[in-house]
């Protein structure tokens, strides 16, 4: 595959990854319309809501519940030093095969070529 291939690979993955996460949030305040439509209304007397209503509702929602960073968070540095600890716990035999099982599952790093060792995190 050549390079002008990958990058136009790359590029139509990413606007299908787009038009994705958009229809999904579509249909995640529609669902939300729905919803608040069909259970606020009768219960509590209140007015029924549009779409963009129901949007601004899940918008106001992730800021008050969800705050305002992004979806890894701050909370991942926990997570990072644990598999550190577990990586320095295993024995070089260990390491190789869990990196042969890495390149299996996912591929190799960018910028390794195959056969070509790449320096592990610590070290």
């Amino acid at each position: 595959m050549s390079m002008m291939e990958r990058v136009v690979r790359r590029i139509v993955k990413g606007v299908a990854i787009a038009a994705v996460v958009i229809v999904f949030i579509a249909v995640l305040g529609w669902a939300v319309m729905l919803l608040w439509n069909y259970v606020v209304p009768p219960l509590f007397h209140g007015s029924a809501i549009g779409y963009w209503q129901a949007f601004a509702l899940l918008v106001l929602c992730r800021i008050l519940f969800g705050g305002l960073r992004g979806w890894r968070g701050g909370h991942g540095h926990w997570r990072r030093r644990m598999w550190r600890e577990r990586w320095e716990s295993l024995t070089p035999e260990e390491r190789a095969r869990l990196r042969e099982r890495f390149v299996e599952r996912c591929g190799r790093p960018r910028g390794t070529a195959p056969g070509e060792e790449r320096a592990a995190p610590g070290s």
